[in-house]
């Protein structure tokens, strides 16, 4: 019943977000300080917030109360690197028996459990068919449910490389809308994208561990073509996200100026300092290494994809610490898609273990990802400007990360979407 209620919210749009909200609970967690705000109560009017202060110090009538009980409350997650129209159990070869349509169905499914596990916004890396952009004019309107997405549409590759399509025999011919050589070909290819909706551009500098017939750390762009694509997606105001695995791959995109480098599986510290000289953020999955060794063969990932995740995931991980310890800006991103969606946060854990603190963790996939997305005005904190994405759990995240991991309500822009308390 709860459930029932909390769509019909949703769904009712601008109506529900109108009013004022009083949202209340027994506990708040400021990230940008780490600590704890006891009896918190924040105001929301039009679905952003517009003062948090203590239960009482804010005489406020006539607003629609939201009481979240005996729970800690803090901003709704950022996860800046997922696949919402990818589902994992249908991998290898067994995914092109499905048309373009089956998966945008897909996508509605997984944005649910996207927001019900607490990530309220979400940078979709690359979707077929433009999907992602659907999903979020079908969000948007209320029409169905799901975070907030900043949409990449096609991820851009060279002919052949990780965004290519090489799993059929030569002779078939398929339509490949993110493929595109040559400096001029990328920058084309920018505007396409741009034109079609695309808010973030994401291009492939290096091979990858699911595509067919590409090493994973190999670069597939050149430095004129990198520098290219960038240029043209910042001159359009775009930020841009780089897949990257290999070395070489990950310095030139640093070194062409991307936003964010994906997965850095290889990177060394010479590429931590370039990184840290240009304020490139990495986005680092390092969860999904445990889910692809122990589901991807009955999935139906190939061997020669197992073999090369086998080759990454350690060394990932390894290379996640060591960036953090040089001080290199972290960003939240789980590539959800490769791994189910809804389980994005058991990679909290993953990241305390290999040298975050909870506080840190917590702050990768709430502040922090709302800078790297240069949203911090909108996502990201509980503050005043911020839209009213609220989520709650049981006891406290900085002591033990794992309770993201049972999100109890969700408030995404001052309406609850999700109470299973």
């Amino acid at each position: 019943m709860k459930m029932m209620i909390a769509l019909a919210a949703l769904l009712a749009g601008t109506a529900a977000s109108a009013e004022t909200v009083v949202i209340t609970a027994a506990r708040m967690l400021d990230v940008a300080t780490g600590t704890m705000m006891e009896k918190p109560m924040i105001v929301a009017q039009d679905g952003r917030i517009t003062s948090v202060g203590r239960q009482g110090s804010m005489p406020v009538t006539d607003a629609r109360r939201i009481d979240l009980g005996d729970l800690t409350i803090l901003p709704g997650l950022i996860d800046m690197h997922v696949h919402l129209t990818s589902d994992p159990t249908l991998s290898g070869m067994q995914s092109l028996r499905y048309p373009g349509s089956f998966w945008t169905v897909i996508g509605v499914a997984m944005a649910r459990r996207t927001l019900d596990a607490g990530f309220t916004t979400v940078r979709n890396v690359g979707a077929g068919d433009y999907a992602d952009i659907g999903l979020k004019m079908a969000i948007e309107r209320g029409t169905i449910a799901g975070p907030r997405i900043v949409p990449a549409t096609y991820a851009i590759g060279a002919t052949g490389g990780h965004c290519d399509s090489n799993e059929l025999p030569a002779e078939y011919i398929l339509d490949r809308p993110g493929i595109a050589d040559g400096p001029d070909a990328v920058r084309q290819k920018v505007r396409e994208l741009h034109r079609r909706g695309a808010e973030v551009i994401k291009y492939c500098a290096t091979g990858g561990v699911f595509s067919i017939g590409t090493s994973v750390g190999a670069q597939q762009y050149t430095q004129a073509e990198m520098n290219a694509l960038v240029d043209e997606a910042h001159m359009l105001g775009l930020k841009v996200a780089a897949h990257a695995h290999g070395t070489s791959g990950i310095k030139a995109a640093i070194r062409a100026g991307v936003d964010t480098v994906e997965h850095v599986s290889f990177a060394d510290a010479e590429a931590f300092d370039l990184a840290k000289k240009a304020g490139t953020w990495f986005s680092m999955d390092i969860y999904n290494d445990d889910y692809i060794l122990a589901e991807g063969a009955k999935n139906g990932v190939p061997e020669e994809s197992l073999a090369k995740e086998r080759e990454v995931g350690l060394k990932q991980r390894q290379t996640f610490q060591a960036a953090w310890k040089a001080g290199v800006k972290m960003a939240f991103g789980s590539d959800a898609g490769v791994y189910p969606h809804g389980d994005n946060a058991r990679q909290f854990a993953k990241m305390v273990e290999w040298g975050m603190t909870p506080i840190d963790a917590i702050r990768a996939a709430t502040m922090k990802a709302a800078e790297a997305l240069g949203r911090e005005a909108d996502v990201g904190q509980i503050a005043p400007g911020r839209y009213a994405d609220i989520i709650a759990v049981a006891g406290d995240p900085t002591k033990d990360v794992a309770t993201l991991r049972d999100v109890k309500a969700v408030v995404k822009g001052g309406v609850v979407v999700k109470d299973a308390r």
